[in-house]
């Protein structure tokens, strides 16, 4: 049996190169979510890391498991700032192109623990919009 997964769906006026560009690009993660800057060398088994741009403290981490641009990417990931031992889940992007000016993106954070489902969704809901608001508009939500 599966953990649980939070599975977000959305279509983005984009294109699939440059919805890649913002889920593997530092100086664009930083742009919508919420000042985190990502860093890999983006192939199969490296280290991804997250970093804050207040401090630049370490906030998440993981290795990528799939690297197949600009269609899938996935990644363990694993929050470094919760309190207790912590098993790492997985989240999945997927990018379909649905026509020439706009993409589907479905991301699937899954092999986590059934309580915190609900965490994770509240947490990527804000990301992922702030994603398609700077894709579509060039600025980012007031939350």
């Amino acid at each position: 049996m599966s953990k649980p997964a939070m599975i977000h769906v959305t279509y983005i006026e984009t294109t699939p190169e440059k919805l890649w560009e913002a889920l593997t690009s530092g100086a664009f993660t930083k742009l919508y979510w919420f000042g985190r800057r990502i860093e890999s060398e983006w192939s199969v088994g490296s280290p991804v890391r997250f970093y804050d741009s207040a401090d630049d403290s370490l906030t998440d981490s993981g290795e990528v498991l799939v690297y197949d641009e600009p269609k899938m990417l996935a990644y363990t990931f694993k929050n470094e700032v919760s309190d207790g031992e912590q098993v790492p889940g997985r989240v999945t992007f997927t990018i379909e192109p649905r026509n020439d000016t706009v993409v589907k993106l479905q991301v699937v954070h899954d092999q986590i623990a059934e309580d915190t489902v609900e965490g994770w969704r509240n947490g990527w809901g804000p990301i992922l919009a702030n994603l398609k608001t700077y894709l579509e508009t060039g600025r980012t939500l007031q939350f």
